[in-house]
């Protein structure tokens, strides 16, 4: 199974929505809220070179925000990560 990391912040609706297509795929995935946590953030913006969240990685590929998690699954690129047709 993919790994799969999602940084996050409270009260982010593209969070949410990005939670929740994951888990519509059967995908569990390592929440990081980088609102409670500097450093965390700090490694968000060295990872993804982007300040906003969501920011989702699978296998330590960075796939981008909740529009580009969108763009993968709508592409097909989101069952190649993640390995299997879900």
């Amino acid at each position: 199974m993919a790994k799969v990391e999602i940084y996050t912040g409270a009260n982010c609706a593209y969070c949410v929505a990005a939670k929740n297509l994951l888990k519509s795929k059967g995908l569990d995935y390592a929440e990081i809220r980088v609102d409670i946590d500097a450093a965390r953030r700090d490694e968000m913006l060295k990872r993804a070179q982007r300040r906003t969240v969501p920011q989702i990685f699978i296998d330590d590929h960075h796939v981008g925000g909740y529009d580009d998690l969108v763009a993968a699954e709508r592409s097909g690129e989101l069952t190649k990560l993640i390995g299997h047709p879900a």
